[in-house]
């Protein structure tokens, strides 16, 4: 028995430091979100070779997995030429990658681009995308059967839930409540809502401020901190703004050392997406320690369950100032501990169950697709 677990050991140990992962983004992202340097770093702890992408590296080395995160980015280019040129390269790629023997592995953060702004170039685009596949992971079971059913091709190649980690340990999180709503000029009896992050349209923000207004407690704030994504949703933003003393706004990128001021000041964490599927703002948050509001939508209500009810709050439907309003008092009046239990987002887990899909799909062959 002891020879057989040795042996078991001596292979699992050889597959790891004999991998050589080519990763899109890998380290390079981290100052914009460390998800991905996050994932790579802990696995070089584990004896995985990981390099960030280019063209020139995966056409002159051998990789054993090229894993790639986020390919609809391109779909998202306002400029359709530039849109359809990147598309084309990357499809290119994953060919000339298959045929030199590398597996290609995708990571679903999203089942589409958020913006929409080529329809029939993307209905394409993840149809050709998705055959060239060898395997994929998913951040959790409600996104795996949502990758499926949005794409069924995936139900013939290797499949695997590996969930988003945690952000704990990553910002600086020292300052207390009281000082953070000092700094920002807060008042102390205030109940601070927050939006926080990149503001894109599918992140509802103008929508969330006209609801607001509904809510008629006077201690109430909401503050929207974040870049908008297009100018013209930076001047809504701003005219919402405008019709209520009780919203704040600041549109600009926020370092990391700045972060806990918000966090830190706000009682409950709202975001109010038309669609998601996984949020990684939602752990943001959490890893903060600050409950939040979300629709029950995509891999949010999982995650609800995972941390527990205490620490997520879901609505169904468009959010309402009700939602708000019994957010807000559950916020302030939910007995919870100082820390979100988030153990089960734990990176070097998660690394683990990182290189047991990469050994299965390394083991994957082509030729046993369905056709």
């Amino acid at each position: 028995m002891q020879v057989i677990v040795a042996l078991k050991l001596t292979k699992a140990k050889w597959s790891r430091w004999n991998m050589k992962i080519l990763a899109q983004p890998a380290f390079k992202d981290r100052d914009k979100n460390p998800y991905t340097w996050l994932v790579y770093t802990h696995l070089t702890t584990l004896g995985v070779d990981v390099h960030e992408f280019s063209p020139k590296k995966l056409l002159i080395n051998n990789y054993s997995i090229w894993h790639r995160h986020w390919p609809e980015r391109n779909l998202n280019e306002p400029n359709f030429f530039r849109a359809i040129t990147k598309t084309l390269a990357l499809l290119l790629l994953m060919i000339l990658a298959r045929w030199r023997g590398t597996k290609i592995v995708w990571t679903v953060h999203n089942l589409a681009s958020h913006e929409q702004l080529y329809p029939q170039l993307e209905a394409w685009f993840w149809k050709a995308f998705t055959r060239q596949l060898d395997g994929y992971i998913n951040l959790s079971k409600t996104g795996m059967k949502a990758a499926q059913e949005r794409f069924p091709q995936l139900k013939n190649i290797p499949g695997f839930v590996v969930p988003h980690g945690h952000y704990r340990g990553q910002y600086p999180n020292q300052v207390s409540s009281q000082e953070a709503r000092n700094y920002l000029g807060i008042p102390t009896s205030a109940k601070v809502l927050l939006l926080f992050g990149k503001i894109r349209p599918y992140k509802n923000a103008p929508q969330l401020m006209r609801v607001f207004r509904q809510v008629f407690d006077p201690e109430a704030i909401l503050y929207i901190v974040g870049s908008p994504e297009f100018p013209e949703l930076a001047a809504e933003i701003e005219r919402e703004s405008a019709l209520d003393q009780r919203v704040r706004i600041n549109l600009n990128f926020i370092p990391k050392d700045h972060m806990q001021w918000y966090f830190s000041a706000a009682d409950l964490v709202i975001l109010p997406y038309r669609e998601i599927l996984n949020s990684g703002s939602a752990f943001l948050a959490l890893s903060f320690n600050r409950p939040i509001l979300v629709p029950k939508i995509g891999a949010l209500p999982e995650v609800q369950d995972q941390v527990g009810q205490e620490w997520v709050y879901t609505y169904t439907g468009e959010i309402t100032d009700y939602d708000i309003e019994n957010a807000l008092d559950w916020a302030l009046n939910t007995p919870r501990p100082e820390q979100a239990p988030l153990e089960a987002f734990d990176w070097q887990e998660l690394a683990n169950k990182t290189i047991n899909a990469y050994n299965e799909i390394a083991k994957y062959s082509r030729k046993k697709r369905k056709k």
